[in-house]
């Protein structure tokens, strides 16, 4: 009887070998696979907890990112107002120490007047000084506040003398006087006027 030799098939072997027995260790696909094998052995009930954890999970991060979000919005909310506050009070400080080279230049204007020849023409200068110098502050906002014949705003003048009434006409809280001229920045008070105010029974100074 003849005998026949059989060869195991070896490429029959080798194209009959599955995908992930041909993969290397550590292939990128396995840690996919292996979260597929978890939940494929995970019933319905356990599918629909991981479901719920994922969905809380999900809106903790989205709150806390609202949250975050405002507390930048706030900050620089915050930075911008402290910013714009120091703007103020620095554009404040230097309109005040204008506001005294002023008011030296007005009282040399108060003394000089009536001075004849040199004198007149240093008067002048002053006064052109003391025109320009009143020009370039009401282009930002600062302007005189009205005293002499007003009434008395507690708002806007301060009372460092009362007077008794000097005629017939003169009205109680009436403003006779100027001891320092008094500015407005935009509407809001720089600097009070002090005055010289009538008494009276309508004292309008204590109101």
């Amino acid at each position: 009887m003849e005998q026949r030799n059989e060869r195991p098939d070896i490429e029959g072997m080798s194209d009959g070998a599955t995908e992930d027995e041909r993969a290397p260790a550590g292939h990128a696909g396995a840690p996919a696979q292996d979260a597929m094998d978890d939940i494929a052995g995970l019933s319905s009930e356990e599918l629909r907890h991981k479901v719920r954890e994922a969905r809380e999970e999900s809106q903790r991060n989205w709150r806390h990112f609202l949250h975050s979000a405002a507390d930048l919005e706030n900050y620089k909310k915050q930075a911008a107002r402290e910013r714009q506050d120091a703007v103020e009070r620095t554009r404040r400080q230097m309109i005040s120490l204008v506001l005294g080279v002023l008011d030296n230049l007005e009282r040399a204007l108060a003394f000089g007047n009536g001075q004849d020849g040199a004198g007149k023409a240093l008067v002048d200068g002053l006064r052109m000084t003391h025109r320009q110098i009143l020009n370039q502050l009401e282009a930002i906002g600062v302007r005189p506040i009205e005293a002499i014949g007003k009434s008395f705003d507690p708002r806007l003048h301060e009372a460092v003398n009362v007077v008794p009434p000097r005629k017939a006409g003169d009205e109680g809280g009436k403003i006779v006087g100027e001891v320092l001229k008094g500015y407005l920045l935009n509407d809001d008070v720089l600097r009070p006027a002090k005055v010289t105010v009538v008494g009276g029974t309508d004292d309008r100074t204590d109101r």
